[in-house]
């Protein structure tokens, strides 16, 4: 795979070798049969974006020394670190800014245990203006995360949910508005839409066979698609509905993305893979999912691990070169899809929680991981193009 870089970028990133209108804001449009976002000058946009950038994994006893050398204050921090960090591999979003920060401990791999895992507060909207860069925002109208050990159904017909998300619209999509930097809103972080791994259920379709189950379900979802993307357009018509984050490795029911059609405008779907093989089966998953409703998708979050001095038990490849290869592999394998708007990868510092990360816990890069990606995102763009048209 060549390394060389696109022959031009415009400033947010995008490709003027595809283009359409400019509205001065992201938005998607398929353009002979392939989906793209559409950044705000118009031109063809793929999102490569970095997660769970978090300052506070560099001031543990063992590294805030680290973090008053090299930064210390957040704004140096996000120009000089994150933000230099992501361009200069290529990167040209800032994803989910939450990081996982406590409970666990363990690589997750069976979602059919229950797991309560805290996460910090993720970037304000001082950081991302700071930050400068495009970035996605996210609204937790329900508390359902298959990662959250005490969830909470709402009941989606109720005015007093129907007020909470009013709130949350207010809070977070009035000042974002006009903002041009912003790709749009994702919601709820892997929401536990089949049955949750503690027991816990919408209320409403306990008891239910599969068939009244799918029925019931298709209503909740509709419900509360329909309300929360009423109240976010009240509040900034200009910007996407990025939606929920789907477990793509739990899987997700087609009750529910039947019900999301009307009201997304990108799918997005968390899956994580290891091996080859599962490359070709999140394909083949994202391409059916997405074939389903005619929506384009983002890998919302996708990332993988190895061995390190501060997480040893993290053994699901076996070094930072393996990881660097199956980054290119893993993006590598849907990059040419007409369905693919970008990916989201995971994470940025590696902590003693999630315990990985493009960088180590003394905030130095892993140069086998980075330096093929940097290669690969340099030349996304051409490899779409290359592979779309074989």
């Amino acid at each position: 795979m060549s390394a060389r870089a696109p022959r031009r970028l415009d400033p947010w990133g995008g490709t003027p070798e595809v283009t359409s209108r400019a509205t001065g804001f992201f938005r998607v449009e398929r353009i002979d049969g392939r989906w793209w976002f559409i950044d705000p000058a118009g031109n063809g946009f793929l999102s490569a974006g970095v997660n769970h950038a978090e300052d506070t994994d560099l001031k543990h006893h063992y590294n805030a020394h680290i973090w008053r050398e090299k930064y210390g204050d957040r704004e140096t921090w996000i120009r000089e670190g994150v933000v230099r960090d992501l361009r200069d591999w290529g990167f040209n979003t800032l994803g989910w800014t939450q990081q996982w920060v406590s409970g666990g401990g363990e690589l997750i791999t069976d979602w059919n245990k229950t797991f309560d895992l805290q996460h910090s507060q993720g970037f304000s909207s001082a950081d991302y203006e700071i930050a400068g860069m495009p970035f996605v925002q996210n609204l937790r109208v329900a508390q359902i995360e298959d990662w959250n050990g005490n969830p909470i159904h709402p009941d989606v017909f109720s005015s007093d949910w129907e007020d909470f998300v009013e709130y949350q619209a207010r809070q977070v999509c009035f000042d974002q508005a006009g903002n041009e930097k912003l790709l749009g809103y994702f919601l709820v972080d892997i929401p536990a839409w089949l049955p949750h791994a503690s027991g816990s259920d919408f209320p409403s379709v306990q008891g239910l066979s599969p068939r009244e189950r799918d029925e019931r379900l298709y209503e909740i979802a509709h419900k509360y698609y329909e309300t929360v993307t009423r109240h976010i357009k009240a509040q900034d018509p200009n910007h996407l509905i990025l939606g929920d984050r789907y477990n793509g490795n739990k899987g997700i029911p087609q009750p529910v993305l039947d019900a999301a059609r009307p009201f997304i405008d990108v799918l997005s779907i968390q899956y994580f893979t290891d091996e080859r093989q599962d490359h070709e089966v999140m394909r083949n998953d994202l391409a059916k999912w997405s074939a389903g409703i005619d929506k384009p998708v983002l890998i919302a979050d996708i990332g993988n691990c190895a061995p390190t001095v501060l997480n040893p038990d993290r053994t699901a490849l076996q070094d930072h070169a393996a990881r660097g290869d199956d980054y290119v592999q893993s993006i590598g394998r849907v990059l040419g899809e007409p369905w693919l708007v970008g990916w989201h990868w995971c994470g940025y510092i590696e902590n003693d929680a999630r315990g990985w990360g493009l960088k180590d816990h003394e905030d130095e890069p892993y140069g086998d991981l980075v330096d093929p990606v940097r290669a690969f995102n340099g030349a996304i763009y051409d490899v779409a193009a290359r592979m779309s048209d074989a």
